[in-house]
């Protein structure tokens, strides 16, 4: 069986493919002057290509005697300057990769009458490759759209076929660590648990643009994310006039029941309906933009179906199901304006509006070991509302010099989480009821001021942010009848941060070599307050000063072939979740809960990598390592005489994660091209001891735990006559190491076609996710005194329809 598996596997990984769309551009300027500094307007500047001469782009001088040139490709060059009655100049250029502008020193032009030799300079003239891997060194950006196989679902489900990315737990990893930092718009946003990654699974991929991986910030990033950061564009329109897209999306999930309920249980969802409409709308004219963007995703889906066996070290068996349907419809709304002040200033204001609303049906029975007896079952209803509201407004001024800018932004975000669970719990001789709710009203206040002056090899970059955020949180238990819910553990919480910023960012390049050097000067000051009569936790908090280098280089030696190496030190500051003193009963025996004793894990980071070029493709790898200290994990842990597992967040220790990567991009022909990405990693967490305070002080100890893993995805991307595209994408985990135990290996395969009507206008697409169904998260979980292992069959295979219109 295990060969048949290895054979069809291997089948399929001949057959996948992804590519990644390739744009490269520069804006190069500068000013041409007499030899006492005045303009010299319309001066005719010509660049032609230096292996032929061919002509490739010109212009004139304006009366400030000022030029640029736009959309230049990266490559060799000559700059022609002319005039008649001057002497004229010809200057070399090298176009490279790093900055998308480029301000040439002053180029002095002299009288025929004058005898003086015309010198001849290098200008070295940087550009970005945005979606060439290796050739930018901070980033890999990807266009949702080409990912057709997973259009019209959530973002989360668009980033899993992504080269780079794996998805656990309803989480993305970068390299096997699920410390990533999501960005929206480049900024951390209550929609995605500002820096952290709840609601992705909800937001609608029809708003989005384009993803970006950084797996090496700079230091103008924030510091927070030590695998790395995932950028989601959203998408906005600037075309002059009226012009927008409108789109819908429907499907079914859970085609099929993969595994039958345990006896007594309400149905599992079968057929689940996904609705997904969306619209974007622009208008230009003039000094003004005014722009808009709609989506609304609907979805039914099983979102946890998982079998668990529970053994003790006394001998006793618990077999439990926790099935989980679940309604959920996630509006987001974005809008805002554009004014271009004058040809210098710009500002934009902006808002977006989030309502997610979810709705959860559960059951969890627990039976003896031959299913003969039911110990409890244990039934829930949650009903959770969240409300998102941002204000932004961002000024940029440019200076006379093209990619010299300044820019001013203020960001204002409230998040209302209101969360409401029902309980049932019936026992064999009795039937409890239960109930809370949770209030969590989040304020933050975001300012940022940053700047860029481009150089003749590279730019510099400097900036300062300040944030301050606040999260009150009251949680209420209602007990009922024969409640089994710890009343004394609710009450109020008051989470405060404040953190301001200063960094500074040179980026250096010629033709042989790439270097980027910079410095995050990060004040972070924590405060937890929780009410007083909290059985076990108390007010707690902490501050530091800490900088978080970065450097990058790269060196050329020649156009195809490249090495470079990355360092950075980062750190991952807990969330105002990870410490909340409140337990959590969406699984009614293994109750979480947070810890306001934990405190902040730095990581630094190191990486080598080589990349080759060719006519048709690439090949990407890279060798990389970080060492963590007070690794972040949720420990799982008993109390004398109770079955109930209690799950905390704790420090717990130094880790490892060293591996390597690689990435192979080929063309094959006009029809057809592939993308092979492919990861292997060791993990290790050393030898620790934490002690659980809640709901009793209890020790867990455990010795050194290491693992290899890996994950392999084939991504095959056709493009037909008559506007047809297809893809077809495989992906492979191998077996890896969580926190007290092991992951299994995991396998799906994901396809999707679409077709270009309506001359262009109009699109048709037509996917499935999890084509075969084989998607199952298995664990095996060991503890003191007990262990576990389960199975969870959720709902993995989508099959979606859609249409949208650009008009």
């Amino acid at each position: 069986m295990n060969k048949m598996k290895l054979l069809f596997f291997s089948m399929v990984l001949f057959f996948s493919s992804m590519t990644l769309a390739q744009v490269s551009s520069v804006t190069v300027s500068g000013i041409v002057t007499h030899k006492d500094k005045s303009a010299v307007p319309y001066t005719n500047i010509v660049l032609k290509n230096a292996k032929d001469n061919t002509f490739v782009s010109g212009t004139i001088t304006n009366e400030e005697g000022r030029f640029s040139l736009a959309e230049i490709k990266p490559g060799n060059y000559h700059l022609e300057i002319s005039l008649s009655g001057y002497i004229s100049k010809e200057q070399p250029l090298f176009i490279g990769s790093l900055s998308e502008f480029l301000d040439i020193p002053p180029v002095e032009l002299e009288l025929k009458s004058s005898e003086k030799e015309t010198k001849i300079e290098e200008v070295i003239v940087t550009a970005s490759k945005k979606n060439e891997i290796g050739n930018q060194l901070d980033k890999k950006t990807y266009s949702v759209a080409d990912n057709i196989s997973q259009s019209g679902g959530s973002v989360l489900q668009s980033m899993q076929n992504l080269p780079g990315i794996t998805v656990q737990d309803g989480k993305v990893q970068l390299r096997g660590n699920d410390k990533v930092t999501v960005l929206i718009d480049g900024k951390q946003t209550a929609l995605t648990g500002f820096g952290s990654q709840t609601g992705l699974d909800n937001i609608p991929s029809s708003a989005i643009d384009k993803i970006e991986i950084i797996n090496n910030p700079s230091s103008k990033y924030d510091a927070n994310g030590n695998a790395g950061i995932i950028n989601i564009i959203m998408k906005k329109n600037k075309q002059n006039g009226w012009n927008g897209k409108a789109g819908f999306t429907t499907g079914l999930g859970s085609l099929w029941i993969r595994k039958e309920n345990l006896p007594d249980i309400w149905p599992q969802y079968t057929f689940t309906p996904k609705i997904n409409p969306s619209v974007s709308l622009n208008y230009r004219k003039d000094k003004i933009n005014i722009f808009l963007q709609a989506d609304n995703l609907y979805t039914q889906t099983l979102n946890k179906n998982e079998f668990m066996t529970r053994t003790y070290d006394d001998g006793t068996i618990i077999n439990s199901q926790l099935k989980r349907n679940r309604n959920t419809n996630f509006l987001t709304t974005k809008a805002g304006i554009d004014w271009t002040i004058d040809s210098q200033n710009t500002l934009t204001v902006s808002g977006m509006y989030g309502s997610e609303k979810i709705i959860d049906r559960g059951d969890q029975p627990f039976f003896n070991n031959d299913l003969s007896q039911r110990f409890r079952l244990w039934q829930f209803l949650e009903d959770e509302l969240k409300t998102t509201v941002m204000a932004s407004a961002a000024y940029q001024h440019k200076f006379k010099e093209a990619g010299h800018h300044l820019n001013i932004g203020f960001n204002y975000t409230f998040h209302r989480e209101d969360e409401k669970y029902f309980y049932d719990n019936y026992l064999p001789a009795s039937t409890g009821t239960d109930a809370f709710k949770l209030l969590s009203d989040e304020q933050v206040y975001d300012f940022n001021v940053d700047y860029v002056k481009p150089l003749k090899y590279g730019r510099i970059e400097a900036g300062i942010k300040v944030r301050n955020r606040s999260i009150p949180t009251n949680m209420h238990f209602i007990p009922g009848i024969n409640s089994v819910i710890d009343v004394s553990a609710g009450g109020w919480a008051d989470y405060k941060e404040f953190i301001p910023a200063v960094y500074s960012n040179y980026v250096f390049e010629n033709e042989k070599w790439e270097a980027e050097l910079g410095v995050r000067l990060e004040y972070v000051k924590i405060q937890y307050d929780v009410n007083p009569n909290h059985p076990t936790y108390k007010s707690d908090g902490y501050n530091y000063t800490q900088p978080f280098p970065n450097l990058r280089l790269a060196y050329k030696l020649n156009d195809r072939n490249r090495f470079s190496i990355f360092y950075n030190r980062r750190v991952d500051r807990p969330n105002e979740v990870d410490i909340r003193i409140f337990p959590k009963y969406d699984d009614a025996e293994i109750i979480k809960v947070g810890n306001p004793a934990l405190r902040p894990q730095f990581t630094n980071s190191i990486e080598l990598g080589y990349k080759h070029n060719w006519d048709n493709g690439y090949l990407y790898t890279a060798a990389y390592h970080r060492f963590s200290n007070g690794t972040i994990s949720r420990i799982s842990s008993t109390v004398p005489g109770s079955t109930l597992i209690y799950a905390v967040f704790q420090n717990a220790g130094r880790s490892y994660n060293s591996g390597i990567e690689a990435v192979w991009n080929q063309k094959i022909s006009k029809t057809y091209s592939f993308n092979v990405n492919g990861n292997l990693y060791r993990n290790q967490i050393n030898a620790f001891s934490v002690e659980n305070l809640y709901p009793i002080p209890n020790t867990f100890s455990a010795g050194r735990q290491t693992g290899v893993s890996g994950n392999v995805k084939f991504n095959n991307t056709f493009k037909f006559a008559k506007g047809f595209d297809a893809q077809l994408t495989a992906v492979y985990l191998a077996p890896d190491i969580i926190p007290q135990g092991k992951i299994g290996s995991r396998f799906s395969m994901d396809m999707g076609v679409k077709k270009s009507i309506q001359n262009g206008k109009g699109e048709l697409f037509l996917n499935a996710s999890d084509l075969f169904n084989t998607m199952v998260i298995k664990k095996k979980i060991q503890g003191d005194g007990f262990r576990y292992t389960s199975d969870d069959y959720y709902e993995t295979q989508v099959i979606r329809l859609g249409y949208s219109y650009k008009f």
